[in-house]
């Protein structure tokens, strides 16, 4: 009888171990899920922010999301937009995270290097010069994001720039003389809300890549930041969007800055059109309003 109680007992004892483990590995995993799924919240919340990358979908010739082949003119010849889909032939669908992060951060592709010991460098049509500027967390959470996207095999297109502006090797000068690599650094003389602005305007956003004049090489003039541009993105001029009241935008109340942002419509009741209507279709109108006021805060007050 003893003998019984005594096997019953251990057999208990198996089971509840197996219970345990069946338990701590179920809590795991559900841990593991709700931990994937807030990045990838994170990430499209990030991929929202940038404009919903909109520039790499051909939208006016019928394209598929992000695979590429939009035109982008440039002073110096037009650059094609690349491929960011995880196909794995001709996407990013090879890539490793931290090769993201780098092109992001660096203007630099994966693969062999060129001229001996320099790797590819892209063309600053890409905006590396802004996300350079993007957190760590941020770019990990977008990479995972973009791993979701429907992959698309459709290869990209050598740019169309003559001689010698369209030879990578003068990448590496240009950078030296008009990038600065580094991750956004908040003001503490500044409100939380107007260093959030500031880092979705000035990292995420991109907005000074087209908002901004640019010097003879094609930097960006930093001491005329936001000023506009007369050959923006695809060759259509940007508005000034600093907050001069007579050449700027410091006639407009933030609440309605903060509703353009959101809906594309201007004080004299017009949409906003071309790139801008993109980014805001793509991307900004899914920004909580929190961001959008972020937005109005720095940019009606960027010093």
């Amino acid at each position: 009888m003893e003998s019984a109680i005594k096997t019953g007992r251990y057999f208990l004892l198996i089971i509840w171990r197996y219970f345990l483990v069946v338990a701590a590995c179920w809590l795991s995993i559900s841990i593991t899920l709700a931990a994937d799924k807030q990045l990838l919240k994170q990430g499209e919340a990030v991929f929202r922010a940038t404009g919903g990358c909109s520039c790499h979908t051909d939208i006016k010739n019928g394209g598929q999301r992000l695979a590429g082949g939009r035109s982008l003119m440039t002073p110096f010849g037009t650059v094609f937009s690349t491929n960011i889909t995880p196909d794995k032939i001709t996407g990013i669908g090879n890539w490793q995270a931290d090769d993201f992060i780098k092109a992001m951060r660096m203007g630099v592709g994966p693969g062999e290097k060129q001229f001996f010991f320099f790797q590819k460098h892209y063309f600053p049509v890409f905006p590396y010069t802004s996300f350079t500027r993007i957190r760590a967390s941020d770019l990990r959470a977008l990479w995972q994001y973009l791993k979701t996207v429907p992959p698309v095999n459709s290869l990209n297109k050598p740019v169309e720039i003559p001689p010698p502006f369209g030879w990578r090797i003068n990448l590496i000068f240009w950078n030296w003389l008009n990038f600065t690599s580094g991750e956004f650094k908040t003001n503490p003389a500044k409100s939380e809300i107007w260093n959030r602005g500031a880092y979705l305007v000035r990292a995420l956003a991109h907005c000074e890549e087209c908002h901004s004049p640019r010097n003879m090489m094609g930097g960006i003039q930093h001491d005329k930041l936001f000023m506009g541009s007369k050959e923006g993105p695809e060759g259509e001029s940007a508005p000034n969007i600093t907050p001069h009241k007579t050449t700027g935008i410091g006639m407009w109340e933030r609440s309605d800055l903060t509703w353009f942002l959101k809906s594309g419509l201007k004080l004299d009741g017009d949409f906003a059109e071309g790139v801008m209507s993109e980014v805001i279709v793509e991307g900004y109108q899914y920004l909580p309003d929190s961001d959008l006021e972020a937005i109005t805060e720095y940019i009606s007050s960027p010093q």
